[in-house]
């Protein structure tokens, strides 16, 4: 079905009865792939500029690897969260250049992008937070960015993130991360005149409940520059953060 609507397009533009602009802007919404289980979107490379990304919890490792075969097949770049291993071990069998990032808990088959000319910082409160810090800054990096890793920077110890500010001061944006209250972001957002996209994450006691409490702190931040993600979302904020340096 969807050949025939792309046959179709295509000799309506070489006949003349549509422009080349207008049958871009339909095939911006064609086609994705049932694979019943899964509907692979193979053009959204073509709306937002990067392939579908595979969320892997939760998945079998044969639904795994039916989506990323298929997605494979078109796609020089491809990105998948939340994975282990096991996954990993499994996926190099089919494709051997594959990487694995233990820490971020991702798989990366990369390609040559050109470097943005800015450069994104990474900061992150506690060692703790690390897993999701480097969860954003390996999605950064797969969109050709050049990152700043600036770990363990609490506000229980403020003096080690101001040894770090002149470095940091480079960036065209910053993510920050924090568990427990979550207050990094505010102190971030205060010292810097760029977007700040902050992650809670569930790191904590108690009455962290799981990123709640982090995730209020911040999106009640004073700090005018700060904009929030959802709970351990460093994937998202790592995204966002390449396209603000990306414009």
């Amino acid at each position: 079905m969807e050949k025939i609507k792309i046959v179709r397009l295509l000799r309506q533009v070489q006949d003349g009865r549509i422009s080349v602009d207008e049958a871009f802007c339909r095939l911006r919404h064609l086609p994705f792939e049932d694979l019943g289980f899964a509907k692979v979107d193979h053009h959204r490379r073509i709306r937002n500029g990067f392939p579908e990304v595979v969320f892997c919890e939760g998945k079998t490792l044969p639904q795994i690897e039916k989506i990323f075969s298929s997605l494979r097949k078109r796609n020089l770049s491809l990105l998948l969260t939340r994975v282990d291993e096991q996954i990993f071990q499994h996926l190099r069998r089919i494709e051997p250049r594959v990487t694995f990032h233990p820490e971020a808990r991702m798989i990366c088959l990369p390609s040559r992008r050109k470097t943005q000319k800015g450069k994104i910082s990474v900061i992150c409160a506690g060692t703790a937070d690390i897993p999701f810090a480097e969860e954003a800054a390996v999605t950064a990096e797969i969109f050709g960015n050049r990152v700043e890793r600036v770990y363990d920077v609490g506000v229980a110890g403020l003096h080690r993130l101001l040894a770090q500010l002149p470095r940091i001061r480079e960036s065209r944006c910053v993510v920050v991360l924090a568990g427990m209250e979550g207050a990094l972001a505010s102190v971030v957002g205060g010292l810097l005149d760029c977007p700040v996209v902050a992650v809670p994450t569930a790191v904590g006691y108690g009455a962290n409940f799981q990123g709640i409490t982090p995730l209020l702190t911040m999106l009640n931040s004073c700090a005018p520059n700060v904009t929030v993600v959802n709970v351990n979302n460093g994937f998202g904020a790592g995204y966002v953060a390449a396209l603000i340096n990306r414009r």
